[in-house]
């Protein structure tokens, strides 16, 4: 068995991982994000697609297999940029903060790029996920500590 690299990753493999890394960007808060996004020093780039703020209907199921429904419409800012290397990155993010959008396209553009994508995911990808699991953690203790066991106790004459 063979370790894979990015460097050798197939088309599927790439796209997994892309995809795990636009999740964790979706994920953060605009303050994290806008904290990492400091310490680049990202090169020149264009705006394919400045951010904008639109809607997005939510479709739920009963039970998670039930017939779909539209729940709701939710906001959602979108961009895209062109690094001057060619890399074109986007981004998605629930809420209106445009900044958040920004910095998370020329992120996933700049993690496309073999020369950065290994500083990418050690400085901004990983930190953000481990905060993510601290706190998804955090939550499952807390709810862990409310948790009831009902038991019946049985009476012997039946």
């Amino acid at each position: 068995m063979t370790e894979t690299t990015f460097d050798d990753r197939t088309g599927d493999a790439a796209e997994g991982d892309r995809k795990k890394i636009m999740a964790t960007l979706a994920a953060a808060t605009p303050e994290a994000i806008a904290g990492k996004y400091e310490n680049l020093s990202p090169p020149s780039f264009e705006l394919v697609r400045q951010p904008e703020t639109g809607l997005v209907m939510v479709r739920g199921r009963m039970g998670g297999t039930g017939s779909p429904f539209n729940l709701g419409e939710v906001t959602v800012t979108r961009c895209v940029v062109r690094l001057e290397t060619g890399e074109t990155g986007s981004a998605y993010s629930l809420g209106r903060n445009k900044k958040k959008a920004l910095h998370s396209a020329v992120i996933d553009a700049l993690w496309q790029r073999p020369e950065t994508r290994a500083r990418i995911e050690n400085d901004i990808i990983a930190p953000l996920a481990a905060a993510q699991e601290t706190a998804k953690e955090t939550v499952r203790q807390e709810t862990g500590a409310t948790r009831v066991d009902f038991f019946t106790m049985v009476r012997g004459d039946n």
